[in-house]
């Protein structure tokens, strides 16, 4: 789960909800001071939402770029139906894909879509450019701190704990039984941020939590796939991770033919956890 810093929108950007073909999705829209050197669609992870980009926001709009991070469906402010199907990573990446063409239609002004995808949003992503058809909308895809395949074994255990709790238990009693859980941070989180990650983590939809974590412990590693399509491809990580070693990632950004970078000072969120660096090295791949 990305923590993020601090949750204050930069002068630059604006809580919208932005209509799809496939419906509306919460977004955070970070525009640039002059002309856009082009947008970037940010794909949160599971557990997570369109805040774990929020540190991104004013350095990316500082280098040039409109951002738009999302919610996926299922997650936080966007909400979605009680069925687990509507959550599988196919019906995923067809909503990533309606959001490039919303995107493309409305807010590019004809300049580069770049694509990024965080944790299991980086499957997501990962699936959207190999399921499409016709000219590729995105300009570059980032993996970041995403594997080929499924997570970390010990993460998998705590997750699959997870997928079967949603059976019988509450979101609530869930989350007491995960604070309990979880270890103390080196600093405690200020107030408005702790209870933020309470609010998000209630507003989930159940089924969504339990498709994608089924997924992330028995996904597919499609990377022969992805290095067959003709798109420039970064992949980030920190210098340690809980979900998929850094050394797996950087087998894949090899299999990709991808430049690897490695966020000092980060783990498995980058974006939150060292968000000038990641920023710098995202605006130099896109430009």
């Amino acid at each position: 789960m990305s923590t993020p810093p601090f949750l204050t929108l930069p002068g630059c950007a604006r809580a919208l909800r932005l209509p799809t073909a496939r419906g509306e999705f919460a977004a955070l829209v970070a525009e640039p001071a002059g002309a856009a050197r082009g947008t970037a669609l940010l794909v949160p992870g599971f557990t997570g939402s369109k805040e774990d980009f929020i540190a991104l926001l004013e350095p990316l709009a500082a280098a040039g770029h409109r951002v738009v991070a999302v919610d996926q469906r299922g997650q936080y402010e966007t909400g979605g139906p009680a069925d687990p199907a509507a959550y599988a990573v196919a019906e995923l990446g067809r909503d990533v894909r309606a959001l490039a063409e919303a995107l493309t239609e409305t807010l590019t002004d004809g300049g580069p879509l770049h694509l990024l995808g965080h944790s299991f949003g980086g499957q997501v992503a990962r699936e959207a450019v190999l399921a499409a058809e016709g000219p590729l909308p995105w300009a570059s895809l980032t993996l970041l701190s995403t594997g080929p395949g499924p997570i970390d074994p010990a993460e998998a255990a705590r997750t699959k704990l997870l997928v079967d709790a949603l059976v019988t238990m509450e979101l609530e009693p869930i989350w007491q039984v995960m604070q309990q859980m979880e270890k103390a941070p080196a600093e405690p989180l200020a107030a408005p941020v702790a209870e933020f990650l309470h609010r998000r983590w209630l507003a989930n939809v159940p089924q969504a939590l339990s498709t994608m974590g089924s997924h992330l412990v028995s996904a597919p590693d499609r990377v022969g796939e992805l290095a067959e399509v003709r798109l420039p491809k970064l992949v980030v990580s920190g210098v340690q991770d809980y979900a998929w070693p850094v050394e797996e990632q950087a087998r894949m950004a090899e299999r990709l033919g991808a430049r690897l970078v490695v966020v000092e000072g980060a783990g498995h969120s980058p974006n939150a956890e060292q968000p000038a660096a990641t920023a710098a090295a995202l605006a130099a791949f896109w430009g």
